[in-house]
């Protein structure tokens, strides 16, 4: 098959995106496919001889595409102040003559829905879940009240909207009764950027401004003090369940990413009941939120075994530390098996 490998983009997760693509791309072109990943914002910029109609034609060298990408990013915010459209030069035409792309995006204007409804208005096949099922995840503070109105286990939360004084913020937060520590995260972002434990008064102040700094709507939630975990699902079967146990501090960015931060255990060593239930209650919120085809589901499970529902992630990382690959390989699904399974499954929807 001809397929665009669809990374980059202009979110926070930029890097981690172009990392995932790589993988995919190089995962696919092994089982055969003619795989290319494509920048969604700057498309065939600077690259006069490619164009839509030879798009597939000739070599290709990964590893020199993947490195012009990286050079496209210190031009993202010249690009946005001119008036750039979102989508790149050729792309939507690019990715009509595919036979399907592959999403590697993350984070905002990717992960959030909005290239998945543009695609749906124009007939292109792509993997992972429709426009809404996106974007009911995507924001971490509808995902919150839709998870406390269908009784999926979650830590209590409530959001704050860009405007007020850290006077009305902490008023707000008194009277919620979440009291410390608390976790204080952008509604919209990924890969923990912006992600804070606040333990008192100023600490909540500094991630206030941290969180804002990046959105204009932040979620704040109760602490919950428990070990991590991850359920991948495809296709409405849970996968084994995979901890992550960060070697200092809490799963941020760094530990996500860097390698030897963390250990991660598959299959997870908990109970029988504990694994029976974080699955079902991941299976549970993938529905609440209208996932399709695959997700992950981020879990604490405290000391006397309850479960607590974090977040969905709609396209989980396809890094070298991602999550989904290592659950996938417990069961025997290597990683280019996995990337194929993941189109297939999509493309049956």
């Amino acid at each position: 098959m001809n397929i665009v490998v669809l990374c980059a983009g202009t979110s926070t997760e930029r890097e981690v995106s172009i990392v995932s693509g790589k993988m995919v791309c190089d995962a696919l072109r092994s089982k055969g496919h003619n795989a290319r990943v494509l920048d969604i914002y700057f498309g065939t910029y600077k690259k006069d001889e490619v164009n839509a109609d030879n798009f597939f034609d000739g070599d290709y060298n990964l590893e020199n595409e993947v490195e012009l990408i990286k050079s496209y990013t210190s031009e993202i915010e010249a690009c946005k102040n001119s008036g750039k459209d979102f989508f790149g030069k050729d792309v939507l035409n690019i990715c009509k003559l595919s036979d399907v792309v592959f999403m590697a995006l993350h984070g905002q204007n990717g992960e959030d829905g909005k290239v998945q409804a543009s695609f749906d208005l124009l007939g292109i096949k792509y993997t992972g879940t429709g426009y809404l099922g996106s974007a009911l995840a995507m924001d971490k503070g509808l995902a919150k009240q839709l998870f406390l109105q269908d009784n999926v286990p979650t830590p209590f939360g409530i959001k704050f909207i860009k405007g007020e004084d850290n006077k009305v913020y902490f008023d707000k937060f008194n009277e919620s009764e979440i009291g410390f520590p608390c976790v204080v995260k952008p509604c919209c972002g990924g890969s923990s950027i912006g992600v804070s434990i606040a333990k008192d008064d100023d600490e909540f102040y500094k991630a206030l401004d941290v969180a804002f700094a990046l959105e204009d709507e932040i979620l704040v939630e109760k602490y919950i003090k428990g070990r991590e975990f991850s359920v991948g699902i495809i296709d409405g079967e849970a996968l084994p369940i995979i901890e992550i146990i960060p070697l200092v501090g809490f799963y941020d960015y760094e530990n996500k990413y860097k390698p030897g931060m963390t250990k991660d255990v598959c299959p997870a060593e908990i109970s029988d009941k504990a694994t029976k239930l974080m699955q079902s209650e991941a299976i549970h919120a993938s529905k609440v939120l209208k996932l399709e085809n695959y997700c992950r589901i981020d879990f604490l499970m405290d000391e006397e075994e309850n479960v607590y529902c974090l977040e969905a992630n709609t396209l989980p990382g396809m890094t070298p530390t991602s999550l989904l690959p290592q659950e996938a390989a417990v069961v025997g699904i290597d990683f280019p098996t996995l990337c194929e399974t993941l189109i297939e499954k999509s493309l049956s929807r």
